[in-house]
């Protein structure tokens, strides 16, 4: 009999440990509510609207991090400058930061009392308690996630390519547009998926600045609190649906993945 390594097996155990960690609570989540429930659960208007509001907020965040992220995440991939690391320590603050902090620190800057937010109040945008709240936390929360896959995507690219497109006359914006951007497309596509899937778990910082309208989270929040599990767990269970569909979807766009497949 072939002899197992003692550090194979202590890896194959640490492997089994993490996934039944992990796998195990989402298992007995899904498995408790009846089909009956979830179906109950869905053909209820509030938690409908809930859930498309987590997904229509977060696909929201997910567009502004592509449209300004991008450049920004281009600028870090190909320049080297003075403060760059600061900058990108800057870039990944929001993921370390507890996100009820996040809440406080956006909703002080929304008030009437801050200059931002008197003039935010004379143009008619209202931010607590609205929509344009919800998008503007989701894209604090996601847009560090954005940034780095793209900027990882980019650095790949051999950088040549662009010198050659330079060199035959095309302009920085030409040359982004016509090789880059063709050859980082993929690592694009999953920067707005996981921009989108960290968007869509919200809670901390959603609940402090619009516990109103209710997004997915808020809304398990408030019908545990008020109910108990039975009523928090067909709505858990949806949000868990579409996150799986997320990141189903970015594991097939994944190179890597797609690579040993």
């Amino acid at each position: 009999m072939r002899r197992i390594d003692p550090f194979y097996a202590l890896a194959a155990a640490s492997t089994f440990l993490v996934v039944g960690f992990i796998v195990l609570p989402l298992v007995e989540m899904i498995r408790q509510p009846t089909a009956a429930d979830l179906q109950a659960s869905w053909m209820d208007p509030d938690v409908r609207r809930a859930i498309w509001m987590s997904v229509s907020t977060s696909g929201t965040a997910a567009l502004i991090s592509f449209v300004f992220g991008t450049p920004f995440a281009y600028l870090l991939a190909r320049r080297d400058f003075r403060g760059k690391r600061f900058i990108e320590s800057v870039v990944d603050l929001p993921i370390m930061i507890p996100h009820p902090v996040i809440g406080i620190a956006i909703l002080s800057l929304a008030g009437r009392q801050h200059w931002i937010g008197r003039i935010a109040s004379e143009l008619g945008i209202k931010v607590m308690g609205s929509v344009t709240g919800i998008v503007i936390v989701l894209t604090f929360v996601g847009l560090p996630f954005y940034i780095n896959t793209v900027k990882n995507g980019i650095e790949a690219i051999p950088q040549r390519l662009e010198n050659v497109s330079r060199s035959l006359g095309a302009g920085a914006f030409g040359t982004f547009m016509l090789v880059t951007f063709p050859l980082a497309w993929r690592s694009v596509i999953v920067g707005m998926i996981l921009c989108t899937a960290r968007a869509v778990s919200e809670f901390g910082a959603v609940v402090i600045l619009a516990y109103h309208p209710m997004t997915a989270p808020v809304m398990i929040y408030e019908r545990f609190t008020a109910y108990g599990l039975r009523y928090s767990q067909p709505v858990a269970v949806w949000l868990i649906f579409v996150c799986l569909g997320l990141f189903l979807l970015l594991r097939w766009l994944n190179p890597n993945s797609r690579a040993r497949t």
